[in-house]
């Protein structure tokens, strides 16, 4: 099985990091296939940067015709819908694999994310997903998104504060990583405050790969269909 791990913003280093989570969840026989947009914006914080950054996911996934699934790793799911009108394999966002994921071992939720402009496009996305009720608060750090390839300590504390106040204030079961450049924090924080701690680019692999042993394709009747 081979699994495309698209990043759909031009920064490699968050690219490596979300291959490396990727793979520590793949099965053994499953292949990671890690790229990123070759255009666009460096890092999708808003609608702007959703907007622009579609056209160079589209040519990114045209440039490999021959994997099983597709996971776009943004947690706004940017492109979603173009993207399996574009192919027959499954699709996942990261955001609606983490969601979704959250709600079966949580009856709650909240979700940390980066600046708060991005908080109204995560709220609609759960609203779509019919999953608004289950998320009892987008919460946003204010950290920028390549903010989060520096390493720094301060970033990590303000991530960590946010998650303490979700389960003080919010009374959340479960915290959903609301960005693609956390994934490599949610073993530790799982720990660290006793609760799932969900990272979308881990769950939508996994769920992936369920689709493809399932036999299951991207419907082409009605609304993904080609024509």
């Amino acid at each position: 099985m081979k699994i495309l791990v698209i990043n759909p913003n031009t920064t490699v280093s968050m690219t490596q990091k979300i291959a490396a989570a990727a793979r520590s969840v793949a099965r053994d026989d499953t292949e990671i296939v890690a790229a990123n947009s070759q255009s666009g914006p460096a890092s999708i914080q808003g609608f702007l940067d959703v907007a622009t950054c579609v056209p160079g996911l589209l040519d990114e996934v045209a440039r490999h015709p021959d994997v099983d699934a597709i996971v776009i790793a943004c947690f706004d799911d940017t492109g979603l819908d173009a993207v399996r009108s574009l192919v027959s394999v499954p699709v996942l966002g990261i955001g609606e694999a983490a969601y979704h994921a959250a709600g079966m071992v949580a009856t709650k939720f909240s979700v940390i994310t980066t600046l708060s402009r991005s908080v109204p496009g995560l709220e609609n996305n759960l609203m779509r997903y019919g999953l608004s009720r289950k998320c009892v608060r987008v919460r946003a750090t204010d950290i920028p998104v390549l903010k989060l390839e520096d390493g720094d300590p301060e970033t990590l504390l303000k991530i960590r504060s946010e998650i303490r106040q979700a389960i003080e204030q919010d009374n959340a079961e479960a915290i959903v990583l609301g960005c693609a450049g956390m994934a490599d924090l949610m073993a530790q924080l799982s720990v660290d405050f006793g609760l799932p701690v969900i990272d979308g680019v881990s769950a939508a692999v996994t769920f992936a790969e369920a689709l493809v042993n399932n036999r299951l394709t991207t419907s082409k009747i009605g609304a993904y269909s080609a024509g």
